[in-house]
C-alpha cells in the first residue's frame, strides 16, 4: 500500500504541475483577475511536494511518525486544495453562463470594446482538474490507511 500511495502521489503531483504551469502561463500580473491567490497556490504546491519528501523518507526509514507527519501535511494541502477548487468552480460556472445584456435593436457601441480580464484559472482543463482531485483523494486514503497500519507492514 505504501508503494501505491507513492505512485498516486507522483501522479497527483504531475497533474498539479500541469495545472500550475497552465495557470502561470495565463497569469498576467497587470491584468490578474484571478480568484486564486498566489499564496494559496504556492502553499498548496510547496506543502504537497514537501509531504511527498516526508513520505519518501517514511518509505526509507519506516518511522511511523513520518507517516503521521505526512498525514498532517496532507490535511493542510487538502484544505488549500478544496479552497482553490471552490473558487475555480465559481470561475468555471461564470465563464459558461451566457451574459444577458439588453441592447436596443439597431444600437451601436460607442467604440471598440475592451474585453474584461479573464481569470487564468478559466483555462484549466476540466479533465485534468478532476483527475488531480480524484488522484489526490486516493492518495490521502492510501496514506491514512498506511499510517494506521491497515494491512500490516
Amino acid at each position: 500500500m505504501t508503494s501505491a500511495a507513492l505512485i498516486t502521489w507522483f501522479a497527483t503531483a504531475a497533474g498539479g504541475i500541469c495545472l500550475l504551469a497552465i495557470w502561470l502561463v495565463e497569469y498576467d500580473h497587470k491584468d490578474a483577475a484571478t480568484r486564486l491567490p498566489r499564496t494559496v497556490v504556492s502553499a498548496h504546491a510547496l506543502l504537497a511536494l514537501g509531504g511527498l519528501v516526508v513520505w519518501s523518507a517514511y518509505l526509507t526509514s519506516d518511522a511511523s511518525r513520518l507517516a503521521w507527519t505526512a498525514v498532517v501535511i496532507l490535511a493542510v494541502v487538502i484544505l488549500l486544495g478544496l479552497t482553490m477548487a471552490v473558487r475555480w468552480l465559481g470561475v468555471y460556472r461564470a465563464s459558461r453562463a451566457p451574459s444577458a445584456v439588453m441592447v436596443p435593436a439597431g444600437a451601436r457601441g460607442a467604440g471598440p470594446e475592451i474585453p474584461a480580464p479573464v481569470p487564468p484559472e478559466r483555462n484549466l482543463p476540466v479533465p485534468v482538474v478532476i483527475a488531480h482531485g480524484v488522484l489526490a483523494m486516493v492518495t490521502v486514503v492510501l496514506v491514512i490507511l498506511t499510517a494506521l497500519d491497515v494491512g500490516g507492514s
